[in-house]
């Protein structure tokens, strides 16, 4: 076993949870080299596309549709299909608690604990632009990686907030037709992958994060809607985190009830708590991880706030008709606001009756209006495709200006290129990464500064 000071409290605990043979499996997986995935993005490309086009060298995650083993000393952070939005990098066992929640477009979802966003970005795309979707977690600085990472997706049928759960729950009430709770935990499951977590389990161990656990879930309860799915996961294997967070639910929740989640194989069912999902790093390709699926019993009305875009607004400036004549994607004129010369587009669904919430982000950020003139976003170019925009320009990967590009240069188009004025989607291989702003044969760089490659 690599060199780690596990406390044996914990390796006796887990000797009990699996018995002698499995115990000494369990052990023997701490020998084998961590395992690196990545997730494509459904919305933007099918993983059979995808995996022709890249030159990474990927295996199938069997039990994930869209997810992926790559190479160890491969450097797909450092690729310009990754600054376009086409796949998430996320451990493979992770990637199965959003896998596993039923999300369809128009639902209201809400990802309550949802930093850095490798679930919450696989929610959004299963929404493909229709319904709501609300990212929410307590750390303002985790969520602004969160809200990162949803915009660099392309998905805009979003809102991240940085609350408290309860105070989400006052304001929504039974809301929501799916929640995610990807809960804090003391993160048993993720010894192999982070040592940290070792030193970190060391301070704070299960039962600190059961107590923690309990409110989240009994505030998650009361935001869905009847009829709505709960999934609650966590990368930790104490019961007093999984099985017993779930049972004390079912005890305290009588409108709830669990349902069975599918084995595959390597999976294990739940201990004590059949239907429930446990997954080992000695029996799968992937390190720790629990899963359980709740139903909310559609038997009480909700009293949830349910407001919808679309009432009257004022005529919009000039500038941003102007702007948006460029754009051929179908648009609500009723869902766009400005608020501090920020312009915005509301999701479909957005309740406005919500202001008293901490948000970083509301709906899809179209850009900014300045002296005279409308600058569009970063977040609002993720979104198109080339053909939905008057004026782009694709590159091929292996162009030298695609990375210069990223990097926030001027960019000097080529002979044989049309001259380009004014506004221009950049795009690398039909896949949009900014705008940029034509002088005839120079392309003034407008990539967002926060997202240039390093």
């Amino acid at each position: 076993m690599k060199e780690r000071k596990i406390s044996e409290e914990f390796l006796n605990r887990m000797k009990n949870l699996l018995g002698e043979e499995e115990y000494e499996a369990y052990l023997r997986s701490f020998d084998e080299e961590r395992l690196y995935g990545l997730r494509v993005n459904t919305l933007k490309i099918t993983p059979e596309k995808f995996t022709e086009m890249t030159t990474l060298k990927l295996e199938p995650v069997p039990w994930i549709l869209n997810g992926f083993y790559y190479e160890g000393e491969e450097r797909p952070a450092k690729d310009p299909y990754y600054y376009a939005g086409l796949y998430y990098l996320q451990e493979p066992s992770a990637m199965t608690p959003a896998s596993l929640l039923s999300v369809v477009p128009g639902d209201k979802v809400l990802d309550l604990c949802a930093a850095p966003g490798g679930k919450s970005t696989e929610l959004g795309a299963k929404l493909k632009g229709k319904g709501l979707l609300v990212s929410n977690d307590i750390s303002n600085s985790r969520a602004k990686a969160l809200l990162k990472n949803l915009e660099l997706w392309g998905i805009e049928n979003i809102c991240v907030t940085s609350e408290e759960p309860k105070k989400l729950k006052e304001t929504f009430g039974e809301f929501f037709d799916k929640i995610l709770v990807d809960a804090p935990c003391s993160g048993e499951g993720m010894f192999r992958k982070d040592a940290d977590m070792v030193k970190s389990y060391e301070e704070h161990g299960p039962e600190y994060y059961a107590g923690i656990q309990r409110e989240i879930m009994d505030q998650a309860v009361d935001m869905l809607a009847p009829g709505g799915l709960l999934l609650y996961s966590t990368c930790t294997f104490s019961a007093c985190e999984n099985e017993d967070i779930i049972s004390r639910t079912l005890d305290c929740h009588e409108e709830m009830e669990l349902i069975k989640l599918p084995l595959f194989e390597g999976a294990s069912s739940g201990i004590g708590l059949p239907g429930c999902l446990r997954l080992f790093p000695h029996k799968i390709r992937g390190e720790g991880h629990f899963m359980a699926l709740l139903k909310k019993k559609d038997c009480t009305a909700g009293d949830g706030i349910f407001g919808k875009t679309g009432s009257k607004q004022p005529p919009l400036p000039d500038e941003l008709s102007d702007f948006l004549s460029m754009v051929s994607k179908p648009m609500e004129r009723s869902r766009i606001r400005i608020k501090n010369d920020a312009v915005y587009y509301l999701p479909e669904l957005f309740p406005e009756n919500t202001s008293g919430l901490r948000y970083l982000r509301t709906g899809l950020l179209l850009g900014e209006m300045k002296k005279g003139r409308f600058d569009p976003g970063q977040a609002f170019a993720m979104t198109l495709k080339p053909e939905e925009f008057r004026q782009a320009i694709s590159w091929e990967k292996q162009d030298e200006r695609v990375i210069r590009y990223l990097k926030g240069e001027t960019i000097f188009l080529k002979e044989g290129e049309e001259p380009i004025k004014g506004w221009c989607l950049v795009c690398v291989e039909g896949f949009p990464l900014g705008f940029a702003k034509g002088g005839g044969s120079t392309l003034k760089n407008k990539y967002y500064p926060g997202w240039r490659w390093q």
